[in-house]
């Protein structure tokens, strides 16, 4: 190839690309124009919508007034409460959804809309660890919207006693964090009370440090939770090596504590500053960032299968070679997952344990009564703490 050909083939890439330049500027101009939207059709298209949205309510709660002519002369709103129904509808919504919206987004509105229909009745009482501002109350409005009355008590035991007594409709109470595992107060009150799990809600925890004077350098004293204190225990050490961590109750007890002085401060969530009045130091602090605690829903009753659920058991096991092998063997046998396993003192006697064993599926699902009726053959005592939904997010 001559140096002249050598010299040809560039000035006709050169020649070509101003062609193909101009060829998509012609093929731009040839498309439609997309006209800019007018701002007051927008809108009035909007308002059209949430006419439509507000009457759609409005029919689904007339809906909800029928469900309850239905049942009969029900007195009370804990009769006319389905959890498995409304774990189904929710799990409706989230098959259904295609965006914008993300489904925790979906969830809790469509939560709202359940609660408010349902307190048309009256409004279900919900107890839960206080006082205000703590988890266990943002639990509850997670799972049962913001139209339930939640009761803030004392302790976890108070809990269980007020649902027991009938002077709440259903209590919440944490059982297990996914970094500082199990709640070791709640599984004990299962020893000897007769209540039942109707529900769980899974909460991703955010611990804050929060004070009055929302300054890292006035702080000599933090107070929390003991299981708070432990979630954050390395950003403590690294930031606050020296300042003196207090055990409370609850967090928001921590809060309600540090708002009295200059020096203290209290490690909550963010709920818990907004009641109190504490400015944020520094959050979250937490050591997880996948930090989630887990909640049981404590009922009276058992119910109905919902499709997706979970079963609870305690199992007090005979004292024999062997034991714990002849009583998960029958689970295994029959395709029963187990999710979860721990042992407690049993309280009937020295050196004796009891076993809280959760396993996926319904009581009624033949498959686990087939397994719970060879578990019998095992141990010495078999107690099903509940079946209920799985929960949503």
């Amino acid at each position: 190839m001559s140096s002249q050909d050598k010299g040809k083939k560039p000035a006709a890439k050169a020649a070509g690309k101003p062609a193909k330049k101009a060829a998509k500027k012609t093929a731009k101009a040839a498309e439609p124009a997309v006209a800019a939207p007018v701002l007051s059709e927008v809108r009035a298209h909007i308002d059209g919508i949430d006419k439509q949205i507000q009457s759609l309510i409005s029919e689904r709660a007339r809906f909800a007034q029928q469900v309850g002519r239905a049942k009969g002369p029900l007195k009370a709103a804990v009769d006319y409460y389905r959890p498995e129904r409304e774990s189904q509808v929710l799990r409706q919504v989230l098959d259904r959804n295609d965006g914008p919206l993300n489904d925790e987004v979906l969830l809790r509105l469509f939560r709202e809309i359940m609660s408010a229909c349902l307190a048309q009745q009256e409004p279900l009482k919900i107890g839960f660890l206080g006082p205000e501002g703590t988890f266990s109350q943002q639990a509850v409005i997670k799972h049962f919207g913001h139209s339930a009355r939640g009761l803030p008590l004392a302790s976890i035991e108070e809990v269980f006693q007020e649902v027991e007594a009938g002077h709440a409709d259903f209590g919440v109470v944490p059982v297990e964090n996914s970094g500082q595992g199990t709640i070791q107060s709640t599984l004990d009150m299962f020893l000897t009370s007769n209540l039942k799990i109707c529900g769980e809600v899974e909460l991703h925890v955010h611990q804050h440090l929060m004070s009055r004077t929302g300054r890292l350098e006035d702080i000599e004293r933090v107070y929390s939770h003991p299981m708070s204190l432990a979630q954050c225990k390395t950003w403590l050490r690294q930031n606050l090596p020296k300042a003196e961590k207090i055990p409370v109750a609850s967090n928001a007890e921590a809060a309600r504590r540090a708002r009295t002085a200059d020096d203290a401060a209290a490690i909550a969530g963010e709920s818990a500053g907004h009641v109190y009045g504490l400015k944020i130091v520094s959050g979250p602090i937490e050591d997880r960032p996948d930090n989630t605690t887990r909640f049981l829903v404590l009922g009276r009753e058992l119910f109905t299968p919902s499709g997706h659920d979970r079963t609870s058991l305690l199992v007090f096991v005979r004292d024999q070679p062997g034991a714990l092998y002849n009583v998960l063997s029958p689970f295994a046998k029959y395709g029963v997952s187990m999710n979860r396993i721990e042992s407690r003192p049993s309280h009937t006697g020295r050196w004796q344990y009891a076993f809280f064993i959760d396993v996926s599926g319904h009581v009624e699902e033949e498959k686990v009564e087939k397994a719970l009726s060879e578990l019998g053959d095992y141990a010495a005592d078999v107690k099903i703490l509940g079946s209920y939904p799985v929960a949503l997010l």
